[in-house]
């Protein structure tokens, strides 16, 4: 019951106090800042009503390590080559064997040269498991990262940009080096220090590759939601994708209402926790939500936490005031 309370109660008499001071964004920014404390490093919150346009940042156009979120702009850059009619969703795509790195579905399972998958299966594990085999291969076929930022560009977002492969972050954070030769070292270097994923490494997290503000996600992830570049199939096809993620079960749906439908995609490496994507209401309506972090030191759970107090309190704030 004291849960409920702090979850349901207090957001309801804090919105109603929003109300009558008129200085709602602000206030629920404040409320954000106040439900993460101690919980993790650094956070950066953007939020975006998708009926209304209403919107919440904090820290927004500050840059975070996007980790693994950075996956969805590869997808929406391929998603832009099958528009043009360059790759087809059913094309078959061999695996490199030098783009083998740790991975929950590729390397994980295909331990044998001579593996194949659509590139909607490329695309499919690459959100939903997060992949990192499957990313090298779609940023293989986007173009690298210089393809992705120019798309990127084209679509008028700014504050965003991407400059590495995962066998780049296998060397770069890792000290691994990718490729299928070497995945039975790099399993047997994770499992001797199983706790080298989420320890910080500050010098790392200081690079200023592989950046975004959390305001040029959330317009990345608006372009998603209104099919901008993208035919209503495809479209869906991310939409659909996201909706099945397996990775962050504890993040932005962590304290939401059971069966509350939710489209993200999540980052996690040493300090970092991410989780972005769309949570719908009751009433059928979305909101898109960005939650970065950085420099966090705290226990993994405690990250999830933090994120998931975020997504709650939004999760009130445009339920309760949805005008």
């Amino acid at each position: 019951m004291r849960l409920r309370i702090r979850l349901i109660l207090v957001p309801i008499a804090l919105f109603m106090n929003f109300v009558a001071l008129g200085q709602e964004a602000e206030r629920v920014s404040i409320a954000l800042k106040d439900v993460s404390e101690g919980l993790v490093g650094y956070i950066g919150v953007a939020a975006q009503d998708m009926n209304t346009g209403k919107q919440v940042f904090l820290n927004g156009d500050e840059p975070f390590p996007m980790a693994s979120t950075y996956k969805i702009a590869i997808a929406v850059t391929l998603l832009n080559k099958v528009e043009s009619g360059e790759l087809k969703l059913t094309d078959m795509i061999e695996v490199q064997d030098e783009e083998w790195v740790l991975s929950d579905i590729i390397a994980s399972n295909f331990i044998h040269q001579g593996v194949s998958l659509s590139l909607a299966n490329i695309m499919e594990v690459m959100i939903t498991h997060s992949d990192n085999t499957a990313t090298n291969v779609a940023l293989r076929l986007a173009g690298g990262p210089d393809a992705v930022n120019k798309h990127v560009e084209q679509l008028g977002i700014k504050g965003m940009h991407i400059d590495r492969t995962t066998s780049d972050y296998s060397r770069d954070f890792y000290g691994q080096e990718p490729g299928r030769e070497n995945m039975a070292e790099a399993i047997k270097n994770l499992s001797a220090n199983p706790g080298l994923a989420n320890d910080p490494q500050p010098e790392f997290e200081a690079d200023a590759k592989d950046k975004s503000t959390p305001r040029a996600m959330l317009n990345l992830l608006t372009f998603i939601y209104e099919g901008k570049g993208m035919n209503k199939e495809n479209t869906a096809f991310l939409l659909g994708v996201m909706s099945r993620t397996v990775t962050g079960a504890k993040r932005l749906r962590g304290l939401l209402p059971a069966n509350t439908p939710v489209a993200h995609k999540t980052g996690t490496l040493g300090g970092i926790s991410n989780d972005v994507g769309f949570i719908t209401l009751p009433d059928g309506h979305s909101f898109a939500i960005v939650v970065f972090t950085r420099g966090s030191d705290t226990p993994l759970a405690d990250r999830d936490r933090a994120i998931a107090e975020v997504s709650r309190t939004l999760y009130d704030y445009f339920l309760l005031m949805p005008d």
